[in-house]
This record gives C-alpha cells, sequence and structure tokens, in this order.
C-alpha cells in the first residue's frame, strides 16, 4: 500500500509545482472503538509487576522499582536463567520476597502476561519484541510500559493503538529523557511563556556506541542497524521536543523530510570484528531530518551512533521571546523583560544576544523548577537511573496507576516518537522526498490543549 502512495504521488508531480509528500495510510479506527486521550483506568493501590528482559535496561528498572512504594515484583523473565537469577538477586538484597521465575524459552514471557496477579507488564528486550509484547499484554488485561524504541514499524505502532483502544489499557513509552531536570524545568518555562511562542525545537541522539556493541545481545542492534535504513532510534531527541511543541495537545506533526550520509563506520567495525566484508550495510553513520507542524513551526532532529562525537541530545528550543540549549553546556538566553527581576539579580547585564550569566541562570532553575522534580528530585539522585530521570519516569507512572489519572506520555505519544524509524527511510529511499506524518489520534490531535502532567501532589 505505501508503495502505491508512492508512485500516486510521483505521477501526478509536474514541473513548477510544489513537490507532493508521500501519504501512507491511516487506518480507519476500528468499530466500537474510541481514543484513549487522557485515558484514566480505575485506581489500583498496589501495583503489582511482571519485568520481561533482563539484561541490559530490566536489572536497573527492578532496582529502581524496589524504592517505588505501593509495588510488587510478582514475575521476573529472560531467555537467560542467569539474568533472571541476577534479578532475584536484587529483591533478596532490598529484604524483598523472591518473584516467579521465568526463562529458557523464547515463548515464556506469555506465561507471565497470563497471570491474573499482575497490574503491569515491563518490556525491556530488544526492540524486535517490544509490540509484540505489548500487544499480548493488553489482550490478556495488563497495563503496558516498554522500552524505546517501543516500535519499529506503523504496522506495529497501529496494532498497539488499536490495542490499548479497544482493551482500554494504558500503553506507556519509557521514554525517560523528558524527565531529565534541564529539559522539566524548562518545559515548565515554556509553559509558562518564558519564551515567548516556540517556532523551532531540536532533539537528537548522538552517542557513539563503539564501545557497547558487544554488550547488546546476539549482536542485535547491530544487526538493525546492518539491516534497516532511517533514524532507528528517535525517541531521546524526539520526546521533550514534541512536549515543547504540545504535538497531540494543539498541533501535530505534518511533514517531514530526511537524509543520510553513506555507512562507513558500521561496515568498518564489522570488518574489525569478524573479518567480514559488508556492501550493504544499510544505516548511514548519520541522519538528519526535519519536520514541519501542523501550526507552521519545525523539528530538527539527528542520530548518529558510529562516529566519535560528544554525546549529545541537542536539546534545543528557539521562542520569539527567547533561547535554551543543553548542549555542550546548559543555557539560556532572553530579552530581559522576560525576567521577573524580583528572581534574578544582576538583570541589567541581561541581553538577547547572549547567554545569561551562570548566577542568573542557576537563579532562573530554582524559580522554575518542575513541581515533579521539586517532589522527586532528592530520592532520585539517591536512587538512579541516568541520574536519576529513570527513577522519576517509574516513579510517575506507578503514582498515575494508584490514582488513576492519565499517564504523562500516551500510546499517541508512543506513536508520533517511534513512527520516525520507518518515515524518515521511506523519505531516504525516496531521494528525501517529503513525508506526510499520519495522523495517529485520527482526528483528536487538538482536543487537548497545551501538555499537562498529570495531578503532581
Amino acid at each position: 500500500m505505501v508503495f502505491l502512495f508512492i508512485a500516486f504521488a510521483a505521477c501526478e508531480q509536474k514541473k513548477g509545482e510544489a513537490v507532493q509528500p508521500i501519504v501512507v495510510e491511516t487506518p480507519v479506527r476500528p468499530a466500537g472503538q474510541k481514543d484513549v486521550i487522557r485515558l484514566t483506568a480505575p485506581k489500583i493501590d498496589t501495583v503489582r509487576v511482571g519485568f520481561i528482559g533482563l539484561g541490559m535496561r530490566g536489572p536497573g528498572a527492578v532496582a529502581r522499582f524496589t524504592h517505588i512504594p505501593g509495588t510488587q515484583i510478582k514475575a521476573l523473565c529472560d531467555i537467560r536463567q542467569d539474568c533472571v537469577e541476577n534479578a532475584q538477586n536484587i529483591l533478596r538484597e532490598a529484604g524483598l520476597p523472591e518473584a516467579t521465575a521465568y526463562y529458557g524459552d523464547e515463548n515464556s514471557w506469555k506465561q507471565l502476561c497470563d497471570r491474573d496477579d499482575i497490574d503491569l507488564v515491563y518490556v525491556a528486550t530488544d526492540w524486535r519484541h517490544h509490540a509484540e509484547m505489548g500487544i499480548y499484554a493488553m489482550e490478556h488485561g495488563k497495563h503496558v510500559a516498554i522500552e524505546v524504541p517501543a516500535a519499529m514499524t506503523l504496522e506495529e505502532i497501529w496494532a498497539l493503538i488499536n490495542t490499548s483502544e479497544k482493551t482500554r489499557k494504558h500503553c506507556m513509552q519509557l521514554e525517560n529523557c523528558v524527565y531529565d531536570f534541564f529539559e522539566l524545568t524548562t518545559l515548565n518555562m515554556a509553559q509558562r511563556g518564558v519564551f515567548g511562542e516556540i517556532l523551532h525545537v531540536e532533539g537528537a541522539y548522538i552517542h557513539n556506541l563503539e564501545d557497547y556493541w558487544s554488550s547488546y545481545w546476539n549482536n542485535w542492534r547491530m544487526d538493525y542497524n546492518r539491516n534497516n535504513r532511517g533514524d532507528v532510534y528517535a525517541t531521546h531527541g524526539i520526546g521533550p521536543a514534541c512536549q515543547l511543541l504540545d504535538i497531540h495537545r494543539g498541533d501535530r506533526m505534518k511533514t517531514l523530510v530526511s537524509m543520510d550520509t553513506k555507512a562507513v563506520n558500521g561496515p568498518a567495525y564489522i570488518r574489525k570484528t569478524t573479518g567480514e566484508e559488508v556492501k550493504d550495510f544499510q544505516n548511514g553513520d548519520q541522519t538528519t531530518t526535519v519536520i514541519r507542524t501542523e501550526n507552521g513551526k519545525t523539528m530538527l532532529i539527528q542520530h548518529n551512533v558510529m562516529t566519535p562525537r560528544p554525546y549529545s541530545r541537542m536539546y534545543q528550543l528557539v521562542g520569539t521571546d527567547g533561547y535554551a540549549s543543553k548542549y555542550p553546556v546548559e543555557e539560556y538566553c532572553l530579552r530581559p523583560e522576560q525576567v521577573d527581576t524580583n528572581m534574578v539579580l544582576n538583570h541589567e547585564n541581561l541581553n538577547a544576544h547572549g547567554a545569561m550569566p551562570e548566577e542568573a541562570k542557576v537563579a532562573m532553575m530554582n524559580a522554575y523548577k518542575h513541581p515533579i522534580h521539586q517532589e522527586l528530585e532528592e530520592t532520585a539522585k539517591k536512587v538512579g537511573g541516568h541520574g536519576g530521570m529513570d527513577y522519576i519516569m517509574d516513579y510517575r507512572l506507578v503514582y498515575c496507576l494508584r490514582n488513576g489519572l492519565p499517564l504523562d506520555m500516551d500510546v499517541y505519544d508512543l506513536a508520533e516518537w517511534c513512527c520516525m524509524a520507518e518515515l524518515t527511510r521511506l523519505s531516504i529511499e525516496n531521494n528525501s522526498a517529503p513525508v506526510a506524518v499520519p495522523d495517529f489520534t485520527r482526528g483528536g490531535w487538538n482536543k487537548v490543549s497545551k501538555y499537562q502532567h498529570a495531578f503532581v501532589k
């Protein structure tokens, strides 16, 4: 179906006319279903959790949940017995009961989902299994939280959306970067109008994985880049950017254009470590994508896990009255009249073409600290997980489930942030043609105005 649309767009193009975007099908919502925008579910006094995938990220999640009140860890699952046993040791060291163990069979995770004493299934496996496990868990009456990216194709994305709508179960992507201290503070400032109207945002995943490729079980992550082209890991950069632009809360991504460099370092790594000469390595070393929204805003998203560069998620905000940037240094630039002189000393030194002095920046960040951080920052830094943002992510998920509140991120956020994998591939493979981004809410993208977290006590 996708390629039929591509052919149609190409044959309709005439000289002098605007380039028409590639359009992919948006399936009709199944009869009897309705959207899950601001979905609430019955309160769960004690959230009983089962973990699937205990390799790289799973054990950290198990450890964090031992610090979250109102939870019970009921089941642990991984194909490798030693990984399950390592997670059991985390429970023992925390003074908690052992969980039921599942291992040794590629389908043993289904037994975990079939249990009637689990409320939440937490999926931290390789990317290829995320969507399948999420769908099965919801179909068996569980809320589901899925590591990033939660889906790799549009088919998987629509299946997750339809299953969440059908079952009325939460389906959240475990995007931790939206809870980073700088990102959440800046979001709070943006929501309170400090930067004026936000016009442009940037995000990325720039992380040289040369020293980490061998850590991925069965080499699955390098294999994925070998066999797939496009921005296959966009969520860390695009998630915070979408929140700044109120995507699905009054705006939506409309069109994207993507391009990549040739593949150099991926094939070189394989040659160096295995001796194999790879001639058809798919993913370029650098992928760059530009997105335009319905309301005329723009986004720049990058992906690079191949070349020597300092780690960066870029994270930039360009507003009519101010600017924010996290990398390489955290900084703000504001019009002097946007600054509350009661909170910032030496405000007379501010200008609209230079970064705020460090003293002023610290005062601003303290004044606009997000309520979530005010409540959780001290504990989060002690528990850890990427500096504490992982703990905040897990705590907020449990808090919302226990209080019957909408989650901070829903299945439509999951869809928007994951669709980059397939849509950027379509653009790149068609000479960087524009691609229309489907409306994953199917008409509900402006039912809610402004991004909002669920109630923060």
